[in-house]
């Protein structure tokens, strides 16, 4: 009798040792769930304040003073700020990289903007 006693006592340890690990492996599911949300929600706000940094300096390009922002590209990420395109004034090479580093929130600008004509004319 008393071996059906042991027996029955081991059957419930192992129970809630099966529970308690299965419970464990649930919550560190639960967690990984978590962390990959908030990851996910972070890239999305990296992404609009990314967007509003590189439209904030289209901006400002565009309000500068004989500056022609037809032709020019702005893309930021993290507070870096690439410009491309064509100018057709050498002058507005440099006046383009100062009016971006004068964007609040850019932390630098890789000025990749090249002289050309436009309109393509014949």
């Amino acid at each position: 009798m008393k071996a059906v006693d042991m027996l029955k006592a081991l059957g419930v340890v192992v129970c809630v040792a099966v529970a308690s690990s299965a419970y464990a492996q649930s919550s560190d599911a639960t967690a990984t769930a978590d962390s990959a949300a908030s990851a996910q929600a972070a890239k999305t706000t990296a992404k609009k304040t990314d967007r509003r940094l590189g439209l904030d300096v289209r901006k400002a390009l565009s309000k500068a003073q004989g500056f022609d922002v037809s032709n020019v590209f702005v893309k930021a990420r993290g507070g870096a700020v690439v410009l491309t395109g064509t100018v057709p004034d050498g002058a507005q090479i440099g006046q383009a990289e100062e009016v971006a580093k004068g964007v609040p929130g850019v932390k630098s600008v890789s000025n990749k903007i090249t002289l050309g004509t436009q309109g393509g004319g014949g």
